[in-house]
């Protein structure tokens, strides 16, 4: 039976489950939800969800350093109790959403703290190009929502694929950490630093620099 993506969209939304496990679970019980969710609630990967409204207020700041200097990066991620906060997985997660930070330049943790006139004002500029590649103005409203999903899926962190593994999402790589580690984790707010930024200067791609890097970890 063939899985389609809405399927694997009612899968996530029913367990919090990441994509790539959904769909291995619709694969495996040949396209049945219910035995999909039964076989994620065996492999502990349907908890997420449950987890979510858990207050979590500890957890860590971590600092990641581009190699060169050139990009720091400080992200606070929570989770429930100080005994996870000091969990080596939890930590090397801490550093794996830094590195990301650095690497991929999001500008918000999720697509719900994007101001609504920031989207408005993309949403103009999006229909505008469509109207001027010649689109036909009956499938340029389709044409901008799209353009829009995947405008959110560049800057917010959530979104993004992770650098280390393309085939999963931040939040993908989270909902796996919640099922493995057991407490609700959540990443809170982030700050970005490039040397020189706003500043003229020489042009380099330090986003691709880092993405390097991460291949070598």
């Amino acid at each position: 039976m063939a899985i389609t993506a809405s399927d694997v969209k009612e899968l996530r939304e029913r367990t919090g489950a990441g994509m790539m496990d959904c769909k291995k679970a619709l694969t495996e019980t040949n396209g049945d939800i219910e035995k999909a969710i039964d076989f994620l609630r065996e492999k502990g990967l349907a908890s997420a969800a449950k987890k979510a409204g858990r207050i979590a207020s500890e957890g860590l700041v971590e600092a990641y350093i581009h190699a060169g200097g050139k990009i720091g990066v400080l992200v606070e991620v929570n989770c429930e109790t100080d005994f996870v906060a000091k969990n080596p997985e939890f930590k090397d997660f801490c550093h794996d959403v830094a590195m990301q930070i650095a690497a991929a330049a999001p500008e918000y943790v999720r697509r719900e703290e994007v101001p609504s006139e920031h989207i408005e004002r993309e949403a103009a500029v999006l229909k505008a190009q469509a109207l001027n590649e010649g689109k036909p103005a009956a499938i340029v409203e389709k044409m901008v929502v799209g353009r829009i999903d995947k405008y959110y899926k560049e800057i917010c962190l959530m979104e993004q694929p992770f650098v280390k593994d393309g085939d999963k999402t931040i939040a993908d790589l989270l909902n796996e950490k919640i099922a493995k580690i057991g407490e609700n984790i959540s990443i809170r707010r982030f700050s970005r630093f490039v040397v020189g930024e706003g500043m003229e200067k020489k042009e380099c791609n330090l986003a691709e620099e880092v993405a390097a890097l991460t291949k070598k970890d």
